[in-house]
């Protein structure tokens, strides 16, 4: 996996560490260590002349991890961003590399530019020094190639901002392990802003969205994509899938799969490969996203229930609860309605966990009691903290946090704090321009000639997040993210917030979720066994 940062962030000091699950040990005893940890080890050449992973700067005292299971992770890569020298355009730093292109994914209005990244040092007592990202308001007329255009061809685009990426695309990877990054999200905070968060308390939550109008972002995803390179991304993202039966998945919608003997490039024989994409935080305004994507993603009906265009709803209600389509807020919502299935749907057992740095609100305080009994018969299209968890997920964990009574249950928000909500946004059906099918969001009409652009493909891919409400601090100061990421069959994906979980994904969940669709089809469509994810 390769670590990226993009759109509009400020990085604070010790901006970015990464820990290594591949050394764990659960030993008390003391790591042996180099006598050579200053800056000199800079200094020092190498055959490969890539300069050491880990920062010289970075303090001792943060160079080993103690995960929430209890082991050792030893740093493998850090970087405290305090040379002001720093040069991220391609090819001159070790480590990043800044974009100088337009943003042509999700109807972005912005663009990246290299002069948009610097390092800067705060000129007071503290010299505090971070990366920082900045956006500006620009209109920019651009003309790009869109193979989308029927027929594919040049068109004249206009973006309205421009910011920076960061990547390490080719340069740092790692297969599991924790993530940490301290940043200071933007927001306006001017005196004459007439924001009336400021003045609330770091504690305050925020609440008013334009005054943070930006989408920051930091995010995981798999070395074989690169972001904005549509090319890269095509039947590779966000796949995390090795398995070869063609009845269940036709193996030519993924670009490496498990079905392919022959792939070259030295890869393995008959091993899936993809580009999963893991966010440890998008997004801002009053809620945070963290999310992972995979593919392929669930059939229709293991899924939340279509809208009901007919009844006056729209694909956005999904987005506040506001579906008058019966089943179409949220799975497993009202019981009797999904219990008709006859199987379950969606996801089961994720685990949600409180941003306890809010201010209390006693009208957002549950009883488990409660939650737990009213949970297992809703009535309503809706969710209510009467009857449903705070999250909304009624098929979560509600078990306790960490196997510890005094930690309090998940999904349940017993301390009236601000509490993660299952995002309505579940992933998208992905085509290319040519095909046809009716699940695409512009499938080709039989009178419009192929375009012949690119290789067909049709699927459907999943993304589990949580948006979680952000208290003021974020804003005013630098907080620390974490992502616990561990792989195989007994792994997890767990976001921190200071230490302390807001969002988890056993392994077992995807795997299990996937293992009872095909036995379902095995059962009625005699299928062989085929469709089984794992964390990437």
């Amino acid at each position: 996996m390769v670590l990226w940062l993009c759109s509009s962030l400020w990085i604070g000091a010790a901006a970015i560490a990464v820990v290594d699950a591949n050394s764990s040990d659960s030993s008390s005893g003391s790591r042996g260590s180099s006598t050579v940890t200053d800056r000199s080890l800079v200094k020092l050449e190498t055959r490969s002349g890539i300069r050491p992973w880990v920062d010289p700067d970075t303090p001792e005292d943060v160079r080993t991890y103690v995960t929430s299971r209890g082991d050792t992770w030893e740093l493998i890569m850090s970087d405290e961003f305090g040379d002001v020298n720093r040069n991220f355009t391609a090819g001159a730093d070790h480590l990043w590399t800044s974009l100088e292109m337009p943003d042509g994914t999700n109807d972005a209005l912005q663009l990246y530019s290299h002069d948009m990244t610097s390092v800067v040092c705060d000129d007071d007592e503290e010299g505090l020094c971070y990366l920082r990202i900045k956006s500006i308001d620009e209109v920019n007329n651009i003309t790009v190639w869109n193979n989308y255009l029927r027929p594919p061809g040049f068109q004249n685009s206009t973006f309205y901002y421009r910011s920076g990426m960061l990547q390490t695309w080719n340069k740092f990877c790692f297969q599991g392990g924790m993530l940490e990054v301290r940043a200071n999200l933007p927001a306006v905070l001017s005196a004459d802003s007439n924001n009336t968060d400021i003045g609330k308390g770091h504690n305050a939550r925020a609440e008013l969205t334009k005054y943070y109008p930006t989408w920051p972002g930091i995010w995981l995803m798999g070395n074989l994509g690169r972001a904005l390179f549509s090319s890269s991304t095509a039947r590779m993202w966000p796949f995390s899938y090795s398995e070869c039966n063609e009845t269940v998945f036709n193996s030519s919608n993924q670009r490496i799969s498990a079905c392919d003997s022959d792939p070259g490039h030295g890869l393995n024989l008959n091993q899936g490969r993809g580009a999963v994409e893991i966010d440890l935080l998008e997004g801002g305004g009053v809620a945070i996203s963290s999310s992972i994507q995979i593919a392929p993603g669930m059939p229709a009906d293991y899924r939340r229930a279509a809208i009901n265009e007919s009844v006056g709803d729209w694909s956005y209600c999904v987005y506040s609860q506001g579906c008058a389509t019966i089943g179409a807020n949220l799975p497993g919502v009202p019981t009797e309605n999904y219990k008709d299935r006859g199987h379950q749907s969606w996801y089961q057992g994720l685990r949600y966990g409180s941003n306890n740095y809010c201010a209390v609100d006693g009208n957002d305080t549950q009883l488990y009691a409660i939650v737990a009994a009213g949970v297992e018969n809703i009535t309503e299209n809706t969710c209510s903290l009467l009857y449903c968890p705070a999250s909304n997920d009624v098929q979560g964990d509600m078990g306790y946090i960490d196997d510890d009574k005094s930690l309090g249950h998940w999904n349940i928000n017993s301390n009236g704090t601000c509490f993660p909500e299952m995002n309505g946004y579940q992933g998208v059906f992905l085509c290319d321009p040519d095909n046809q099918d009716s699940r695409c969001s512009a499938p080709r009409n039989d009178s419009t000639p192929k375009t012949n652009t690119m290789k067909p493909y049709s699927y459907q891919m999943d993304a589990l997040s949580a948006n979680w409400g952000i208290h003021m601090g974020a804003y005013y100061d630098y907080v620390a993210y974490q992502l616990e990421w561990v792989t195989g069959d007994s792994g997890y994906l767990r976001w921190m917030l200071g230490g302390h979980p807001i969002f988890e994904i056993p392994a077992r969940e995807p795997e299990n979720a996937i293992l009872r669709l095909i036995h379902r089809f095995q059962k009625h469509y005699h299928l062989g066994p085929g469709w089984r994810h794992s964390l990437p």
